[in-house]
């Protein structure tokens, strides 16, 4: 078998934030978050990282990132994710400028992952040292059986909150044998003055979620197979989901994940971390990662500088 993958996702719009957060700089020498992502996974034993970008931000990525990674001692590989990636018959509708969500990324970087269990990270989340050692040792050692097997890194909803607005989340229901149940995208969750809540309506009315509920922060664990599921599912997606709202409908990874586990043909083992995620979902977030990270950096835990 062929050794595991890294996948970061880099194509989204950041339109919350308010610029590309994907390569904003948060470390002491112009590191982005996704260079402390790439070191730590480094550490943790990927030697291969496919990169997800859209063709619109190309040059700005080098220029400000892929230049800094030639230093880094992986194999970059870059895979693009573009609206017109369609399957045959579908086409992009008048006035869509969204990207189709996490699902088609992935599905666009199924050439470059190749044939190799992966992991997939946001760009802009960073996750922590444990989660890349605990989802390296499953990709490295679990096959497929009888199932697929996957897994994914669950975080405490409470470590995952930002101060500066809402979130989404993929809220996570786990049985007794420390497999995903079920989860279930939440698009609007906030922080309040008492706890922590979400809505579906638009805030006519909102719902409490405990501090320690376990929510999917897109650190998931693959393994070949679920190219192959996505690239028959996301047609499905497209003609049911996409009519319905055709500027903004989004094809989740959770949505085929949770498809999967409905069907019986896969198992999500939860790998739990304690740790706190940071990222830049709003500009107001960004001297919160920064001075997380200098922190860490001088406690040892980083270089001063990651590929010098």
């Amino acid at each position: 078998m062929n050794k595991p993958v890294l996948v970061v996702m880099a194509a989204g719009m950041g339109s919350r934030y308010g610029g590309l957060k994907q390569i904003d700089a948060v470390g002491s020498c112009g590191e982005a978050i996704l260079d402390f992502s790439l070191y730590d996974a480094y550490k943790a034993g990927f030697e291969t990282a496919v990169i997800i970008i859209k063709e619109a931000i190309r040059q700005d990525f080098m220029e400000l990132v892929g230049k800094r990674l030639e230093k880094c001692p992986m194999e970059i590989r870059y895979a693009y994710q573009e609206l017109d990636r369609l399957p045959a018959g579908f086409s992009v509708p008048a006035e869509r400028t969204k990207p189709w969500g996490t699902g088609h990324a992935v599905l666009c970087a199924g050439e470059a992952i190749g044939d190799a269990p992966f992991a997939v990270i946001n760009a802009d989340d960073y996750y922590g040292q444990s989660a890349f050692r605990d989802i390296y040792q499953f990709l490295a050692k679990t096959r497929d059986d009888d199932k697929y097997r996957y897994c994914m890194v669950g975080y405490e909803l409470g470590n995952t909150v930002t101060d500066s607005g809402s979130v989404a989340r993929g809220v996570c229901t786990v049985d007794e044998q420390g497999n995903l149940a079920q989860v279930v995208e939440r698009t609007r969750i906030e922080k309040y003055e008492g706890g922590i809540h979400f809505t579906e309506d638009d805030g006519n009315s909102w719902t409490e979620l405990p501090a320690n509920t376990p929510v999917s922060m897109n650190l998931w664990g693959f393994s070949p197979s679920f190219i192959k599921e996505i690239e028959s599912r996301f047609p499905m997606f497209l003609s049911e989901d996409m009519p319905k709202n055709p500027t903004k409908a989004e094809y989740f990874l959770p949505r085929a994940v949770s498809e999967l586990l409905a069907e019986g043909k896969a198992t999500v083992k939860m790998l739990h971390s304690a740790d706190t995620w940071y990222g830049v979902t709003y500009a107001a977030d960004k001297p919160v990662v920064v001075a997380a990270l200098r922190g860490m950096t001088q406690q040892g835990r980083y270089p001063d500088d990651l590929w010098k």
